[in-house]
């Protein structure tokens, strides 16, 4: 008895799902983000309206002033889905427990001069509440949000921000050893202390927007726009010089998340902008006042860590904005 093996070809009859062959045609291999992101959007069969805004749809594009040919036009750079997502924060993530290890093995923490580690207490540690602002504004922008193209993103965003968080406040309990008085402490800073209230109040303006897309430019682009480069970049070169060489390793995360993120709030408003002339002075106006606001909040706390180099800090820290802002079709 002979056994001969043979090889058979299948050709598929389509290489896409009839969604994406619709977009793409029907002869072009759609990527994994191309297939997990178009037309997600439920656009039909909506058995009621919501009970807390009768006057939309559940899912509505009058929710916003801006308006769009296509919602699945501004996509992402990164072509991130789910499962791409996950291994990218993954990879992060484990570069950071690394730090953290190191950090903790050599006590990196503790050769930081004291006069300054009472400055990070307060510049940074309350950042785990601005934080979970920019969550729940990015988990407002994904319930009513219009385009999974948009909308997917911000929830990966939302759960970053979570991580963000958490990064801070294992900051905080290296710093005490565990007893989280770091922690009560910064709270009351958010809560009291003068150089956080503009920041507070500005956070909590924007948890009250209602046009979902002004709320994407306010937190994704001029309020991180404005902190973070301060924050993780003047704050923290100004501590090289007190031994803070071991924080810079905790909040590397931070710096490399936003340089990631800047990259899709970029292209999604370039696209945007250039849809019509409304668009790009919608998004102009926006970017500028909240860009405008976080300036002004921010400068208490310039002030107290940098002293009279607050205030250039501040203005570089615009300028450079500005500049990114032009790049991609505002009007600044």
């Amino acid at each position: 008895m002979s056994l001969e093996i043979k090889t058979t070809a299948i050709q598929q009859r389509r290489q896409t799902f009839a969604n994406v062959a619709r977009r793409l045609g029907a002869d072009r291999p759609a990527s994994r983000y191309e297939e997990s992101m178009y037309d997600l959007q439920p656009e039909v069969n909506f058995h009621y309206r919501p009970t807390w805004a009768p006057e939309y749809e559940l899912f509505d594009k009058s929710r916003t002033a801006i308006t769009m040919e296509d919602w699945y036009a501004p996509r992402d750079p990164r072509q991130l889905y789910y499962g791409a997502y996950t291994i990218a924060r993954s990879r992060m993530m484990e570069a950071t427990e690394k730090n953290f290890a190191f950090v903790e093995k050599r006590q990196l923490l503790a050769a930081i001069a004291p006069a300054w580690a009472e400055i990070v207490r307060l510049y940074l540690l309350p950042l785990r509440h601005y934080e979970w602002g920019a969550n729940m504004n990015n988990s407002q922008i994904t319930a009513i949000g219009y385009g999974a193209a948009i909308t997917q993103a911000t929830q990966f965003i939302t759960m970053d921000r979570l991580g963000i968080a958490q990064i801070i406040s294992r900051v905080g309990l290296v710093m005490d050893g565990n007893a989280g008085d770091s922690l009560a402490a910064a709270k009351r800073a958010w809560m009291d202390d003068p150089v956080w209230q503009g920041v507070r109040r500005m956070v909590e303006d924007s948890l009250v927007l209602t046009d979902w897309f002004e709320l994407l430019v306010a937190q994704n682009l001029s309020m991180d726009g404005m902190l973070y480069p301060l924050v993780y970049g003047r704050f923290d070169a100004g501590g090289q010089a007190h031994g803070a060489q071991g924080l810079s390793m905790l909040t590397e995360f931070m710096v490399d998340w936003q340089d990631d993120n800047a990259k899709w709030v970029d292209a999604v408003i370039k696209r945007v902008a250039a849809e019509n002339d409304a668009n790009r002075q919608l998004l102009s106006g926006w970017y500028a006042a909240w860009a405008t606001r976080a300036q002004e909040a921010l400068r208490p706390l310039a002030d107290h860590v940098l002293g009279c180099d607050g205030v250039t800090a501040l203005a570089e820290i615009r300028q450079a904005l500005d500049a990114r802002a032009r790049k991609i079709g505002l009007l600044v």
